[in-house]
């Protein structure tokens, strides 16, 4: 009978202690609170800094609006470890780099973010990582 508790005990430890660092990291990565999954923005312009970090990289590119005022975009992008096992350096994408971009706009009124984009060349061309 006492091994049956030790073995209750230890699970019911080993499920407690799943729930508290699992529900953390679903949170942590929800992106449908910031960004709306269900709407599409592009920028095309040209990257002015890449920030190449953990727990995110976010990519900053400046566009020309159609009356020739600027529009900073902020677009967040993985985990830097993550995009490294891709073959991702801070190198793939440099300042002055013409780019386009195509993702989730985020929810903030009056900003210009984005998530989850699909990015390429300005030409429609693949970034690819270095190899």
């Amino acid at each position: 009978m006492r091994v049956w508790h030790w073995v209750a005990a230890i699970a019911v430890a080993a499920v407690a202690g799943a729930s508290v660092t699992y529900v953390p990291a679903i949170a942590h990565h929800a992106s449908a609170p910031f960004y709306d999954n269900s709407k599409s923005v592009e920028a095309v312009g040209v990257v002015t800094r890449f920030v190449f970090r953990n727990p995110h990289s976010f990519l900053y590119v400046d566009q020309a609006d159609e009356n020739g005022e600027t529009i900073s975009w902020e677009i967040e992008m993985g985990a830097a470890v993550m995009m490294g096992r891709r073959g991702w350096t801070p190198d793939t994408i440099r300042a002055g780099d013409r780019i386009r971009a195509v993702g989730q706009p985020s929810r903030a009124p009056g900003t210009y973010g984005m998530c989850c984009a699909e990015l390429t060349r300005e030409d429609g061309g693949p970034i690819q990582p270095a190899d």
